[in-house]
């Protein structure tokens, strides 16, 4: 029932070049990603599997089936699951290959960039109770990347990227800085709920019209 990746040593940003060598440039199916990953396990495939929604990129109709794919990881981080495994059926899910290389090739630019500045520290990461307070924000971030309201995937799968890149490392203050944002997220969120709840789809637009006019005051 189950897909298992293989190990590797390779880096993050190497892990995700590997996912663009395929020879059918056709599309990249989740189980391609999970065989590319290698040892980065769990943080690199929250990084890949959030990138449709984190990134301004072109790739609308992936924030639900990869968030419930992100929850199920988060479960199996809180349950203490050592290696991340995927039902066949999530594994099928695939994106075109024109996106994925967008997203991925951004991605590894990204990695190139910050992997010198991102490294081991603040173990707390890996403790049992580490892995459970991660698991738990992001189930609760994929949760609300899942909610079908227009304009408000970008925040929690940033979020979610962010944790993946320090999983991925092991960088505990990283991982912090993160979590950092996803409570801003979760107070945005609320704030966004109870206008869609009021006004409907029509409230979320206002709300962000008045949110772009705060921001250009500080500009």
């Amino acid at each position: 029932m189950f897909m298992q990746r293989p190990r590797s040593q390779a880096t993050l940003s190497e892990n995700l070049k590997q996912v663009l060598l395929k020879e059918d440039k056709t599309s990249v199916s989740v189980a391609d990603i999970l065989h590319a990953v290698g040892d980065k396990g769990f943080g690199l495939l929250f990084v890949v599997l959030s990138l449709p929604s984190a990134l301004p990129v072109p790739a609308p109709g992936y924030s639900t089936p990869f968030g419930i794919i992100i929850a199920l990881l988060g479960i199996q981080l809180i349950a203490g699951k050592r290696e991340p495994v995927l039902p066949k059926r999530a594994c099928k899910l695939s994106l075109k290959y024109s996106s994925a290389e967008k997203m991925l090739t951004k991605a590894s630019w990204f990695f190139q960039k910050v992997e010198p500045f991102i490294h081991p520290r603040f173990n707390w990461l890996r403790s049992r109770g580490g892995e459970a307070f991660m698991g738990i924000l992001l189930t609760l971030m994929a949760g609300l990347m899942i909610l079908p309201i227009p304009l408000t995937n970008t925040a929690p799968a940033m979020v979610i990227f962010l944790i993946g890149c320090g999983l991925s490392e092991d960088d505990g203050l990283f991982v912090l800085g993160a979590c950092v944002l996803g409570a801003l997220a979760t107070c945005l969120y609320t704030v966004v709920l109870y206008y869609f709840v009021l006004y409907g789809v029509e409230g979320v637009f206002y709300l962000k019209d008045k949110l772009i006019e705060f921001l250009k005051t500080l500009t």
